[in-house]
Parts: C-alpha cells; structure tokens; sequence
C-alpha cells in the first residue's frame, strides 16, 4: 500500500507516492526505542537522505536518535506510534520536500554561496527559500546531501525505490529521475542504462498498462483484436483499475477514521452516529471494520461494553459483525500484538452483550482468512480465540443434551 506524499491531496490519481510509516518499538524501560523500519524506502520515494528525516523526528519529538546508515537501522528514543510519526513527517515533507511555489515535490536541496538552503524545483523552476531557523537546516548545513554518496535517495545504491512510479507504476526511479524522464535500469547489478520510456504515455494508459502486465499470456489470433481505444473506453477501464485504490486512498470510510482518531478525547457515540448520518455510511458494513481499529486501546476488554447500545444500533447484519471481528483481528494481528492472548475476553464481552452472534464467533474462530490481515498474522490471531470457541461448542453440546432429556 502506498500513500500520496502531500496528504493534502487528495486526488486519487497523484503520481507521488510513499510506503506510509513502518515502525516497531523495542527494548524496555528507559532502554526503549522506536525502529522505523522503512526509513530508507520513505527517504528514497522523497528524494531525501534517510538522517534528515531520523533526525527531523528527534528534533521535532525532543527525543535522541541514532542512525546506522551500513546496517540500515533507524531508531528515535521513546514510544511513538506510526500514525504520530506519519503526522511528523507532513512537517517534514512541507517545509523541507515540497515546492513553496507549486507544492510539487520533484525538487532537490541546494546549498548557496551565502550558506542559504534552498529548494530547486523541477516541475515549474522556482527556487523557494527554507526556514534556516529550523534545527534540521543546520544539520543540512553541516551534512549537504552530496555527503551521503549513493544513498542520498535514501538507502542503498541497488535498492529499489518506493515511489509511486516505483511501486505503483513499475518505474523505479527517484522523484528528481522523474523530473527529469529518467526511468529504472534494466539490471541494476549489470548496467545503469536507462530504459527507453515513452513520455508521451499518460498516467490512465500506464494504469492499464501495468495492469495489463500481470495478466497471464493468452493466444489469440491477429484478427480477433477487437479492444475499443477510444479516449472515453480506455478512461473507463482505467477508472475500474483504480476502484481498489481510490478505497484505499480516498473514501467516507478514511475520512470517518481520521475523524475519530483526530479528537483529543473520543467522541460520544451520539457523535459518532451524526457523522455516520453526515458521510452516509451507515449502510457500508464496512464501518464496523473503522470503528473496531478507532474506539479501543489496551483496555479494549472493558471498553466494548461502553459502546453495546451504538454497536447494536448500527450492526443491522451479520456483515457487520464479520467486518467488525475483521477490524478486531487487525487491531491485534497489526497494531497491538500484545493483546492478542486477551481474545478470548474480548470475544466473552461481544458475546454477552449480543453484539456479535454465536455463529459468526465460531466461524471467525475456526477458520484463517487474509481478507483484513496477512494469513500468517490471522492464522495467529484466530488460534487465540480457541478456548472460548471451545467452551461455546461445549455450551451448544450441554443444551441439546438437555433438551433431550
């Protein structure tokens, strides 16, 4: 999944992506640290050396940092969640990536005779100035990208980059490569000769294109080519290619969990409703999934039962309940690994406020799906919820003996 550089925008077809912040705490302690596990790929898809960004997140976190650029390994001192981290690096991004003109981000830093840091741009030519008030300005002053060699796009040389030309696109290249119609080498490892790139395609035809790709090799005669190209079918395929991204990217669905997850204090479930009625949501079963991974932290167990009237209001059918044990599994299978073992209360808590069926815990419980997580992570998750699954199947066993008698 890639995200817009400037979150700003919108539009689901921006050319400039990012992979979003990866991030791991570890250690314990006074010992413990955040690892940003992607800062290189981040670094790269920006056009920037990785330490500017390590180092803008310590001084803008007031946290130490360490930076192993051989081994690749980035650490800020503290507890910071990724979605913290994310919101840091658009200060980044803003005052150190993105043109003051045209808020492009296709430009590169310049260090003037007067020791000035300026932005080049290479979409519309303006050189806009950066605030050398900024602590980061003078660690760019001491260390000018030139110093970091060949990762001053951010890793190693033969890396591949995390731009959206790179990884939606299947380009390869930097956002100044970009800039400049520069497309990734054939063989990184043989030769650094570009492959020829047609300019003139535009970005709905290398959509199709890239689609197209992936697609497995059929036989068909020359005469049976019949593929309308007009401007009008190749938008419209183009625009069935991006439905999965455009959800991913740009959805009342986003905008609902941002909501929630922007409030300094959660929102009261009446709120949580009127913004419900206000995007028109309530009928996408899909918002059981935002507000499982939105409401709860680590007393989740307790938490559930605070929300039975607003869960019950709004779960009108059982797809809302397998979305909402999906959104369940992610908030535990991704971003809370630690309470998983507390399933089993959890599921306790939804089955005796009737807010999700006998039924639908048993199926969760019994079989693994990639659908809301990696099958690895839900195959972990779900064995978790065994022995309530057990005591359920037990419980169902007890009352047909009984009926019997």
């Amino acid at each position: 999944m890639s995200i817009n550089i400037c979150r700003d925008n919108h539009d689901p077809f921006y050319r400039y992506k990012m992979p979003p912040i990866q991030a791991k705490v570890e250690g314990r302690g006074n010992g413990i640290k955040t690892a940003v596990m992607n800062a290189s790929d981040v670094a790269r898809a920006l056009n920037r050396p990785t330490p500017y960004i390590i180092k803008y997140f310590g001084f803008e976190l007031g946290a130490q940092t360490s930076i192993s650029m051989d081994k690749d390994r980035y650490l800020v001192n503290g507890v910071h969640e990724p979605s913290k981290l994310q919101d840091v690096l658009d200060g980044f991004i803003n005052k150190f990536v993105l043109c003051g003109s045209c808020k492009n981000p296709e430009t590169e830093i310049v260090i003037t005779k007067d020791q000035d840091l300026v932005r080049d741009c290479k979409a519309c030519g303006k050189r806009t100035p950066m605030d050398l008030r900024h602590k980061l300005s003078s660690f760019i002053l001491k260390n000018p990208p030139e110093s970091f060699d060949g990762d001053s796009q951010g890793g190693k040389k033969k890396k591949k980059a995390a731009t959206a030309s790179a990884n939606v696109r299947g380009g390869g290249v930097s956002i100044s490569d970009i800039a400049q119609g520069k497309t990734t080498s054939e063989t990184d490892s043989q030769n650094d000769d570009s492959v020829a790139h047609d300019d003139d395609d535009d970005e709905l035809a290398r959509q199709i294109n890239a689609a197209a790709s992936k697609l497995e090799a059929i036989e068909v005669k020359d005469d049976e080519w019949a593929v309308d190209m007009s401007e009008e079918a190749i938008r419209k395929r183009a625009k069935e290619l991006q439905v999965g991204a455009i959800s991913e990217e740009l959805t009342k669905l986003d905008q609902y969990g941002e909501w929630i997850s922007g409030q300094d204090e959660l929102p009261s479930d009446i709120d949580l409703y009127k913004k419900a009625v206000e995007l028109d949501i309530l009928q996408d079963s899909k918002i059981a999934s935002v507000l499982a991974q939105t409401l709860f932290d680590e007393d989740i167990v307790n938490e559930i039962s605070e929300h039975t009237a607003f869960f019950n209001k709004v779960f009108t059918s059982s797809d809302y309940e397998k979305n909402f044990l999906g959104g369940i599994e992610r908030f535990l299978g991704l971003e809370h690994k630690d309470l998983i073992p507390t399933l089993p209360k959890i599921l306790v808590q939804l089955y005796n406020n009737d807010i999700v069926s006998e039924e639908e815990i048993i199926r969760f419980g019994t079989k693994s799906s990639k659908k809301f997580v990696p099958r690895d992570i839900s195959k972990k998750v779900r064995r978790a919820a065994k022995p309530f699954i057990t005591w359920l199947e037990n419980a169902e066993s007890d009352d047909e003996e009984s009926d019997e008698e």
